[in-house]
């Protein structure tokens, strides 16, 4: 009995339907960006969707540069802000896994610019937010160039520990800029050239970068703040000091193939994984909603991993529902916008699409 797929009459209908369900798909998407566009004022936006190997969705719409009128496309790339964190978190993982750090040792005798304090801090604790190490507390965005994460410990790393490590959930930035600084001790590297060749060399994913405002980089987008309903150009900010918390970039394709990859297990184990998107808890047990870089939660009763973005020019979201290799990304060149819901109606289109 000869395969289905040798037959010329029973493929070609089936072709037909596959790109037929395929628009299907990519008109509903497009439909709910261009209303999200609308709705928040937003100047320009794009999206990525992944299933399995395949990359099944890619477009911009609107303008990445209002001024110039350049259009946002598929090769938009926008600053990721605190989507940093899963890299650095997965960039650390990569060293327990090679043995060459131990995820309880105390940071300062990785990292000596990081002065002994009233407690020890470990790496899983910065990267579940547990440390005690603070958040921003109104200094404002930094224009200075840091030639390294280790020197942008000066920032912060003076200021004591606003708890004991490990009693209470407290997001910090500042405490990925540490754990990003660890990994650049370990790697003896700077950390954006880790970032090239651990992360985006083997997703296959060149935009995924630090976002050095020197540098050119394509298609890059410009900023934008909605000021008494005014659109203005964001503050200016150099992220030099905080690549693993925050000074990233990249497209949104290519950040779907990190997912990609990552989902796969070919940038950690399956095992890491677990680890990582398991929720840690406070010393007295309470669950914290996050894991090792990650957030998690149920998406209508099925593991959701992700995480959002906001900073100076925009807003960002990555949602990955692991168990069927799916992943959303959406970004836009608008501040304070919120795009959780939006990437996870679009995570639901996608996997009740699959199921059907």
């Amino acid at each position: 009995m000869r395969p289905i797929a040798t037959s010329p009459r029973v493929l070609i209908p089936l072709l037909l339907c596959s790109l037929g369900v395929a628009q299907e798909l990519s008109g509903e998407i497009s439909t709910r960006l261009e209303r999200k566009l609308r709705e928040d004022r937003i100047p320009g936006l794009s999206c990525a969707v992944a299933v399995g190997d395949d990359l099944v969705f890619a477009r911009g719409i609107g303008l990445s540069d209002v001024e110039n009128e350049v259009p946002a496309s598929e090769h938009t790339v926008y600053r990721l802000a605190s989507i940093s964190k899963p890299i650095t978190a997965v960039l650390a993982m990569q060293l327990v896994e090679e043995g060459q750090l131990d995820l309880d040792r105390d940071v300062h005798e990785i990292v000596p610019e990081w002065p002994e304090k009233r407690w020890p801090v470990t790496t899983r604790q910065l990267l579940g937010h547990l440390a005690g190490v603070r958040h921003y507390r109104g200094e404002g965005e930094s224009t200075k160039r840091y030639p390294s994460q280790r020197r942008g410990l000066e920032r912060f790393a003076a200021d004591p520990l606003l708890h004991e490590p490990g009693s209470a959930y407290l997001y910090s930035t500042y405490g990925f800029n540490l754990a990003a600084a660890v990994v650049e001790a370990l790697r003896e590297q700077p950390f954006a050239q880790v970032v090239r060749e651990r992360i985006a060399g083997p997703c296959g994913a060149p935009s995924l970068q630090d976002d050095d405002q020197r540098r050119i980089i394509p298609h890059r987008a410009q900023g934008y703040v909605l000021s008494r309903r005014l659109l203005q150009n964001s503050e200016l900010m150099d992220s030099s000091y905080k690549l693993g918390g925050g000074g990233l970039c990249s497209s949104a394709p290519d950040l779907a193939r990190f997912a990609q990859a990552l989902m796969a297990g070919k940038l950690v184990s399956k095992q890491t994984l677990a680890q990582m998107w398991q929720t840690q808890r406070t010393a007295a047990g309470k669950a914290t909603g996050y894991g090792l870089g990650f957030s998690v939660r149920q998406l209508d009763g099925e593991l959701e991993v992700g995480h959002s973005g906001a900073q100076s020019r925009v807003s960002t979201m990555l949602v990955m529902l692991p168990e069927r290799r799916i992943a959303v990304v959406v970004m836009c060149n608008l501040q304070r916008v919120r795009l959780g819901e939006l990437a996870r109606d679009l995570a639901r289109l996608v996997r009740d699409r699959e199921q059907r």
